[in-house]
């Protein structure tokens, strides 16, 4: 077997366990340290098809960023054992279940897909470099400069929702 398919299987294990622990642990501390293992190993998968650039972007977006934010608003939201509402076993079941039947739908659709076969034609140019990247994403006529504008006024209005959400109010007012 080869090596890379041996890292691809070893990468994929860890994907799906720490996404999986991610969903059911109790913690939410424990819920987000297995979120960002999940995205490390979700960066090997992009190192393993090539895209170096992606993989590092990946990590500290995702990673970095976005966890630091989901740490903010938990800690600001002070979760306290005795104010958890227990949910009941039935949604367990269906969440387990739910879980399983996706789980079978994807190894059902990977074991009948058919193998790449390399017939795709190539052009010779590098889509790996950053300066390519950078024309395919903000150029002006097929560009991608508005989306990426949109993203960041949701991602400033989420985090002030967060704040405001988390915000304790004063007695008397």
């Amino acid at each position: 077997m080869a090596p890379v398919l041996i890292i691809f299987y070893i990468l994929s294990a860890i994907t799906l366990s720490t996404a999986f622990l991610t969903i059911y642990s109790k913690n939410p501390i424990h819920s987000a340290i297995y979120l960002v293992i999940c995205f490390f190993s979700i960066a090997g998968h992009y190192l393993l098809f090539n895209a170096q650039f992606l993989a590092i972007v990946h990590v500290i977006v995702y990673a970095g960023a976005i966890m630091v934010l989901f740490l903010f608003t938990i800690m600001l939201m002070n979760l306290n054992k005795e104010d958890e509402v227990h949910k009941p076993r039935i949604t367990r079941l269906g969440a387990i279940t739910v879980f399983v039947l996706l789980s079978a739908a994807l190894v059902m659709i990977f074991m009948y897909s058919k193998p790449f076969d390399g017939d795709y034609p190539t052009t010779g140019e590098d889509f790996q470099s950053i300066k390519k990247l950078g024309t395919v994403l903000l150029d002006d006529k097929d560009g991608f400069m508005v989306p990426f504008e949109f993203a960041s006024v949701l991602l400033l209005v989420a985090m002030i929702g967060s704040v405001l959400l988390s915000k304790k109010e004063k007695p008397g007012k």
